[in-house]
C-alpha cells in the first residue's frame, strides 16, 4: 500500500491561497488522485481527511486564480475600450 500525500497536498492548497495560487491546480489534482486510490485500497487511507482538506483549498484557490484573470482581463479590455474611444 502507497503512503498518502496528505500533508503535502494540505501545503500546497494552503500555499495557493496565500503566496501563489497556480499550486491550487496541483493540490486539486492530486488531492482527487489520492482520493481515488484511498478509496480503491491501493493508498493509506489516513491521511484521508488531511487529503481531503488540501483539496478543498486547491479548488478554491483555483477558483480564486480564475476569478483573479477574468477580471484582470475586464480591466485590461476596459482601458482598452476607453483608449480606442479618445481617439
Amino acid at each position: 500500500m502507497k503512503p498518502h500525500r496528505g500533508t503535502l497536498i494540505l501545503v500546497l492548497g494552503i500555499l495557493s491561497l496565500v503566496l501563489c495560487a497556480p499550486l491550487g491546480i496541483f493540490a486539486w489534482i492530486m488531492g482527487g488522485n489520492d482520493l481515488n486510490e484511498m478509496a480503491a485500497g491501493t493508498m493509506d487511507p489516513s491521511g484521508r481527511d488531511t487529503t481531503k482538506a488540501g483539496r478543498i483549498c486547491g479548488i478554491i484557490g483555483t477558483v480564486l486564480l480564475a476569478l483573479s484573470v477574468l477580471i484582470g482581463i475586464g480591466v485590461a479590455l476596459l482601458f482598452v475600450v476607453g483608449a480606442a474611444a479618445h481617439h
